[in-house]
């Protein structure tokens, strides 16, 4: 009996051992932020598993799809909104943690005076930029692309030249054809200005008759956009960083030794 009873003592002691052994910790419950962090990344990029940006001295801007400016597009078409990108301008220029603004464009084209608009901005930046063409920088995505301090098309990107349109109705008078011609002539005078192309070569291009079946203008692939002065390099995404880099370090050193 007294054996049995020390046996079941030594039974409890070793239960109650267990349980204090046991750990105490609750088990990691995943944080609602944490879960909409990740909703958002798998939105947005497709993916969780994304670089961390927040140390980076470089803006990445891209410019895809189609430029939407005053008229909202359809919802199935992919458009760049220039009132989205303009306030990612505006805070590129005032972050004093940002020293360099990278473009990459693949682009249809679109609203003439919104394309104008970032054209403008991009050039107007006192930090150094840099732009890539991939795919495509068409219609008015070639103000864009020539707007930045240095250029980068790809190998296999194109560049379409061609006059102003408009879309909708036109009205059939001189004030008419005096409106797209003085839009037409912003355009020439941006692109010509940002670029080492000539104002001949480039109404050459634009005007150009047999290049794009039954319409007016030039599809200039990457090689013949660097051989006509419109881009500055054929390149990609490395050779572009390392020139942003280089003129990040130009501005530096410029800064100190104003300073």
């Amino acid at each position: 009996m007294m054996a049995t009873e020390f046996q079941m003592l030594e039974w409890m002691e070793c239960v109650n051992m267990a349980q204090n052994e046991q750990p105490t910790t609750e088990p990691k419950v995943e944080k609602p932020e944490e879960k909409s962090t990740l909703v958002d990344k798998l939105q947005q990029l497709g993916q969780t598993n994304v670089p961390d940006m927040g140390s980076s001295n470089i803006h990445c801007l891209t410019i895809i799809g189609q430029i939407e400016g005053h008229m909202q597009l359809p919802p199935q078409n992919k458009t760049s909104k220039y009132e989205h990108i303009i306030p990612q301008l505006v805070a590129v220029e005032q972050n004093k943690k940002m020293e360099g603004l990278l473009i990459i464009l693949n682009t249809v084209g679109g609203d003439v005076e919104a394309g104008l608009a970032l054209a403008e901005m991009i050039a107007s930046l006192s930090k150094p930029t840099v732009t890539l063409v991939l795919g495509g920088g068409h219609s008015i995505g070639v103000p864009i692309a020539t707007a930045a301090d240095h250029s980068f098309i790809a190998n296999t990107a194109t560049m379409t030249i061609h006059p102003v349109r408009l879309t909708g109705m036109v009205i059939g008078v001189p004030q008419t054809f005096e409106y797209l011609d003085k839009m037409q002539e912003r355009v020439i005078q941006f692109v010509t200005t940002h670029s080492n192309i000539s104002e001949e070569k480039f109404k050459e291009l634009m005007f150009s008759k047999g290049n794009l079946t039954r319409d007016i203008g030039t599809n200039v692939i990457g090689t013949d956009a660097v051989q006509y002065g419109l881009i500055n390099e054929v390149g990609g995404v490395g050779q572009a960083l390392k020139k942003l880099n280089a003129l990040i370090e130009e501005q530096r050193s410029e800064q100190e030794a104003h300073e």
